[in-house]
């Protein structure tokens, strides 16, 4: 039962970060080149502190019960598979995006946002492949 939960819970925060990230990649990132110069800074704020407040809790929860899942199975599990997804959709995180976003704190650099929106393709793909992952899982467990 608590497995399921977990199981249930994890697919649901792999789901919603997969429409999410593809939202982001094909309208909201590429939108920063928009923004003029003398009103970016109030936006780079903007997006930032509203983002972070449904991104980190949601991607909190899908490492945990990725975590979870793969202590339950064993990590040489389908689900562990997803786990080394999530944990590689944080490392991308750490290396591509939160630095982007901290050179775009200091103002519109063209630069910066197209690396950001290049580099933020490799988290669009694993959270696709995630939710695939999830998507199958969750079909075996029904079917």
């Amino acid at each position: 039962m608590w497995q399921e939960l977990i199981f249930l819970t994890n697919t649901f925060t792999s789901f919603f970060m997969m429409g999410l990230i593809w939202l982001v990649q094909l309208v909201h990132y590429p939108s920063f080149r928009f923004v003029s110069e003398q009103n970016y800074l109030d936006f780079q704020n903007h997006h930032v502190h509203s983002i972070d407040k449904i991104v980190i809790p949601i991607m909190i929860i899908e490492i945990t019960t990725s975590f979870a899942l793969s202590w339950y199975e064993g990590f040489l599990s389908l689900n562990a598979l997803g786990f080394l997804i999530v944990l590689m959709i944080w490392i991308s995180t750490g290396l591509f995006s939160v630095p982007a976003h901290s050179k775009l704190e200091s103002g519109k650099d063209l630069e910066a946002i197209n690396k950001l929106v290049s580099t933020n393709w490799i988290r669009t793909i694993l959270w696709t492949l995630k939710s695939g992952l999830s998507f199958y899982l969750l079909m075996k467990m029904l079917g």
